[in-house]
């Protein structure tokens, strides 16, 4: 089964069909999630930031969300996220598919292994498979909007939040490779790979990251391309379900 995770700016799934909710009980926390149809397919969609939106980053209850994915009988997860630029190439309302992540946070439980020693390979955070599948949609949007940016690979820079970053932060971390700045992909995606899940990220750009056009960051500029962004993101994921139920897919 699939499942959606959606943030800031994609706290409901417009769309989706039969929503059912459920308050999930795990060992590390209750989470709350859907399950519904978009176009016919059952999938879970789980609001990372809960229902209504009230954990920032830094408290997101990221080992409740992916447990409860995987007691559900998920096997694969798309991660949807609202980024800066570091890159001064990507404009706002690029996206971007990260397929390495640069890890800033600190202070998050980090592993369901906290008893014991256990570790993962992690070498590459996203799943290949599930990446290569998530950008021929994209690629499709991009042929039926040729407006749209779209990147198939980059660097998520993941910072602790819920500040947004100084100039002198963005600097650093372009010269680290950070191709975008976020707050959510850890330890999400290193959860997931500890479940067994497949992960994949589609990123949409809202605001240049601090100091690369040497202006503030226009707080309230990024709502109104986060709409249009999120738009594209339900196309995309549209367009994602119906390649796979054409190709008899999983789903």
């Amino acid at each position: 089964m699939l499942a959606i995770i959606g943030g800031t700016g994609f706290g409901e799934y417009a769309g989706l069909a039969a929503i059912t909710p459920a308050v999930i009980a795990t060992p590390y926390g209750n989470a709350y999630l859907q399950h519904g149809l978009l176009h016919q397919v059952p999938l879970v969609f789980l609001p990372r930031h809960g229902q209504p939106a009230s954990f920032p980053p830094h408290r997101v209850n990221y080992r409740a969300n992916i447990a409860a994915l995987a007691q559900l009988g998920v096997s694969q997860i798309l991660a949807i996220t609202a980024v800066g630029s570091v890159d001064p190439q990507l404009p706002a309302g690029a996206f971007v598919m990260p397929d390495q992540v640069i890890d800033y946070t600190y202070g998050r439980a980090q592993t369901f292994f906290d008893d014991e020693i256990h570790h993962i390979d992690f070498t590459y955070p996203y799943t290949q498979a599930l990446r290569a599948e998530l950008a021929a949609a994209l690629a499709t949007l991009q042929c039926q909007d040729q407006s749209m940016v779209f990147r198939p690979r980059g660097v998520y820079g993941c910072t602790q939040g819920p500040r947004l970053e100084t100039a002198a932060e963005i600097s650093r971390m372009a010269r680290d490779g950070c191709t975008i700045v976020g707050m959510t992909a850890m330890p999400e995606a290193t959860l997931a790979r500890e479940k067994g899940l497949e992960y994949a990220g589609l990123s949409v750009v809202v605001n240049a990251g601090a100091g690369i056009n040497d202006q503030a960051v226009d707080l309230d500029g990024i709502t109104a391309v986060m709409v249009e962004g999120m738009a594209r993101v339900r196309q995309a994921l549209s367009i994602f379900l119906e390649r796979r139920d054409q190709a008899g897919g999983p789903v």
